[in-house]
């Protein structure tokens, strides 16, 4: 190659693709970044900084999917009431209980069905996974 003749351009050797002045010409000259909408993305780029980059990845890789019992329970746990939400069954007389671990009138102790809570109507306990549907639980 040869060195470009014109002192204006920045560029010592002229590019084997694109326009004259560097850029492709159907592209704008300052994108932002699609992420913090601040920063000025060069050329060849989608990001302004690999900060904007990584957080671009992890919005595309936790984005959509249904949600998981595991992760809807993970809130309760963390605040230290997700005893309080939770359905026990006795074994021996099938009763539910929410929060209670022990049967009153077995004096056994229940196994554990997963997170739920009163009936606004009846009272009585009722599991997440009896009111959600199939669709949606993994």
């Amino acid at each position: 190659m040869r060195p470009d003749p014109s002192p204006t351009r920045p560029v010592r050797y002229g590019s084997r693709y694109g326009s004259p002045d560097g850029s492709t010409p159907d592209a704008p000259r300052d994108r932002a970044c699609p992420i913090c909408q601040t920063g000025s993305v060069p050329a060849r780029a989608r990001y302004c900084s690999d900060a904007c980059k990584q957080r671009a990845y992890r919005l595309r890789r936790t984005a959509g999917g249904p949600p998981v019992l595991t992760n809807l329970a993970a809130d309760p746990r963390r605040r230290q009431t997700l005893l309080a939400h939770t359905v026990y069954e006795c074994p021996s007389c099938e009763t539910r209980f929410l929060g209670e671990r022990r049967c009153p009138d077995c004096n056994t102790f229940c196994r554990r069905l997963g997170p739920g809570g009163s009936c606004p109507h009846c009272d009585e306990p009722v599991l997440l996974t009896d009111l959600l549907p199939t669709e949606v639980l993994p």
